[in-house]
C-alpha cells in the first residue's frame, strides 16, 4: 500500500522534477532543490556513519538560517528524530531537554556553542557527536561542513515509515517543565496538504519564514511549501527588522509570510516614506497568529497589503492547526479564531465533569485533527491529560458563538480564582489594551490573604507614553465588573516582559516574579 511520502522523499522528488528551481535560501546562501537534496543526503549519511541509528534523537540549536532546512530534511531521510531547541534557552534548560530525550548528537551554531561547551563533560554523548555549525570549528568539535563534504550524496538506505517519529517538539514550558510532543511523518504530511488546500497554496508561491525555525509555526509552514515544491526563504536576522521585512518581500517577490501581531504593528508603524520604498503588491496571503490582534491592526494590514488575503489561525504543538479564520471573516467575526480546518471533527468544549457546554459558555477546548501528536515522551500522565479518545487538549478555555466560531478565553492554567470567581486574564487584557499608551499587557493572579488571589496587571507602555497605577485603576472602574478589575498595576520595559520564542507572554514567570518579589 502506498503512503504519503515523508519530507526527505519529497525533496528528493523535487530534485528530480525541478532540479534547478530555488528550493530554499537565506541572506547568505541560495540552494536549488538538487543542491538542497544533495547536502541533506550527505548530512544524513554522515550522521549514520557516526553510529546513529534510525529512531535516535538529534538536538538542534541555531538561530534562523538555511541550514535548518538541510537538517530537518536530512534527519527525515536518515530516520532520525529532530529535537529543535529554542535559541533562548540557557545551559541547564538545554541539558534538561538533551538528557530527557536521550539525544545521541547535537548540532550547535557557533555563536551558541558557549552555552553547550560547559555541558560537554555532563552529557552522555560521544565526543564526535558535538557538531559545530560555523566557519571555524573549535578543537573537540566535529565541523558541520566537514561532515557534509566527507559523506556520500546518495539517498540513505533507510526505510522510513509514516508512523515513525520525525520530531520531538518541546513545549515552551509556560506551565512548568517542557514536555516533548511526539510528531510523526504521516501527521506532518497531512498537515502540509491540508494547509495547502485550505489556503490555496501552490508551487508558484514564495514563502518567507520569520518565526523561529525551532518552533512549530515555521516547521509546519516550511513543510507545506516544501511539499508543494515552492521556494521557502528564511529570515536569518537575529532580531526582527521591520524595514528589512518589507525590503525582502519586495526583492524576493514573497507571496506569503506568517507573523505575530507585534511584527505587523512594527512594520506598519514605519514612516510612510519608508513604507513607500517597497512594493509589496506581490504578497497574496498573510497569516497572523500566536496572540490576539486588534481590529485596527487587521484593518491596517489589509490596507497596506492591498493585494493580500489575511488569515488567522489557532493551533498548538500537540494538535497542529485547530481553527482558521478566513479572509472574508476577519472583521465580521473579529475576536474569533475561526472554525475547524478541513478534515477536522467538530471541536468539543467541556466542563470540569467532561460534559459539553452550551454555546456561549466557557469550556476546555478539545480538538480532533487528523494530524495530532502521538503523546508526550515518557510522560503517560500528561499524555492521558491531553488526550481523551481521539480528542486533544492543551488546556485552553474557549466558547463557541451562535455561528459556530470559536473564541479563545484563556489557558486553564492562567485562570485566576478570586473569592470563588473564575477570572480569565485575556478578557481583562483586552480592555486594558485600549488604555492610552499601552503597548502590551499581561494580567496574572497574585496571592491575597482574603480572596486567595487578586488581579494584578503588568503593563508595557509605548515609547514616549506615561501612566501611573492610580489613573489606570480609576479608568477601569466603569469598564468591567468589580471582581474582574485589577487591584494593582505595575509597569515593565518591553525587554523585561518574559516571553516564549514566538512572543507569547509567559504568565507563569510573571506570577513567580510577583509572588517572590523578584
Amino acid at each position: 500500500m502506498s503512503t504519503l511520502p515523508d519530507i526527505g522523499r519529497i525533496v528528493a522528488a523535487h530534485a528530480r522534477l525541478r532540479p534547478h528551481k530555488i528550493g530554499t535560501r537565506d541572506s547568505r546562501r541560495t540552494l536549488t532543490f538538487a543542491q538542497w537534496n544533495a547536502r541533506a543526503c550527505r548530512l544524513a549519511n554522515g550522521l549514520l556513519a557516526r553510529g546513529l541509528a534510525p529512531g535516535d534523537r538529534v538536538a538542534l540549536l541555531a538561530y534562523n538560517r538555511v541550514e535548518w532546512m538541510e537538517m530537518y530534511v536530512a534527519l527525515a531521510k536518515a530516520g532520525l528524530v529532530a529535537v529543535p531547541l529554542n535559541f533562548r534557552l540557557v545551559g541547564p534548560e538545554i541539558r534538561y531537554i538533551v538528557e530527557h530525550c536521550r539525544a545521541r548528537a547535537i548540532i550547535v551554531q557557533d555563536t551558541l556553542a558557549e552555552r553547550v561547551e560547559p555541558l560537554r563533560g555532563e552529557l552522555d554523548l560521544a565526543t564526535d557527536a558535538f557538531i559545530h555549525l560555523g566557519e571555524t570549528t573549535p578543537a573537540g568539535w566535529t565541523g558541520y561542513e566537514a561532515l557534509i563534504a566527507a559523506s556520500s550524496e546518495t539517498e540513505p538506505a533507510v526505510d522510513v515509515r509514516p508512523t515513525d517519529r520525525w520530531a520531538l517538539m518541546y513545549t515552551s514550558g509556560t506551565t512548568g517543565k517542557p514536555k516533548g510532543a511526539i510528531r510523526n511523518h504521516h501527521g506532518n504530511a497531512l498537515m502540509s496538504l491540508v494547509t495547502a488546500l485550505d489556503m490555496s497554496m501552490t508551487v508558484d508561491d514564495a514563502a518567507l519564514l520569520v518565526m523561529p525555525m525551532c518552533h512549530a509555526n515555521s516547521l509546519n509552514f516550511l513543510c507545506t511549501f516544501t511539499y508543494l515544491g515552492a521556494t521557502c526563504a528564511i529570515d536569518d536576522r537575529k532580531s526582527f527588522d521591520p524595514e528589512a521585512l518589507l525590503a525582502t518581500m519586495a526583492a524576493q517577490q514573497v507571496t506569503f509570510t506568517s507573523l505575530v501581531p507585534t511584527h505587523y504593528i512594527m512594520a506598519l508603524g514605519l514612516p510612510d516614506a519608508v513604507k513607500a520604498r517597497y512594493d509589496v503588491s506581490c504578497v497574496r496571503k498573510l497569516m497572523i497568529s500566536s496572540a490576539p490582534a486588534r481590529k485596527e491592526t487587521k484593518l491596517a494590514i489589509m490596507e497596506h497589503f492591498a493585494n493580500s488575503q489575511l488569515y488567522e489561525l489557532y493551533g498548538s504543538t500537540e494538535a497542529g492547526w485547530v481553527t482558521l479564520l478566513r479572509p472574508d471573516e476577519q472583521i465580521a467575526h473579529l475576536g474569533s479564531v475561526g472554525r475547524e480546518w478541513t478534515g477536522s471533527r467538530p471541536i468539543r468544549l467541556l466542563d470540569a465533569q467532561g460534559n459539553e457546554v452550551a454555546d456561549g459558555a466557557v469550556g476546555e477546548l478539545f480538538s480532533c485533527t487528523p494530524y495530532a501528536f502521538d503523546g508526550y515522551l515518557d510522560d503517560p500522565v500528561k499524555t492521558a491529560e491531553a488526550l481523551r479518545g481521539d480528542y486533544c487538549s492543551v488546556g485552553d478555555m474557549a466558547r463557541r458563538d451562535e455561528h459556530g466560531f470559536i473564541h479563545l478565553v484563556d489557558r486553564k492554567s492562567n485562570m485566576i480564582i478570586s473569592g470563588g470567581e473564575n477570572i480569565y486574564p485575556s478578557e481583562i487584557e483586552g480592555v486594558l489594551a485600549r488604555y492610552p499608551g499601552v503597548q502590551d499587557v499581561a494580567v496574572v493572579g497574585v496571592p491575597h490573604e482574603k480572596w486567595g488571589e487578586a488581579v494584578h496587571a503588568v503593563i508595557v507602555l509605548r515609547d514616549g507614553a506615561s501612566a501611573n497605577a492610580a489613573d489606570v485603576l480609576a479608568w477601569c472602574r466603569d469598564k468591567m465588573a468589580g471582581y474582574k478589575r485589577p487591584q494593582s498595576v505595575s509597569f515593565l520595559a518591553d525587554t523585561d516582559m518574559p516571553r516564549t520564542a514566538t512572543g507569547k507572554i509567559q504568565h507563569r514567570l510573571l506570577r513567580e516574579r510577583l509572588s517572590t518579589g523578584r
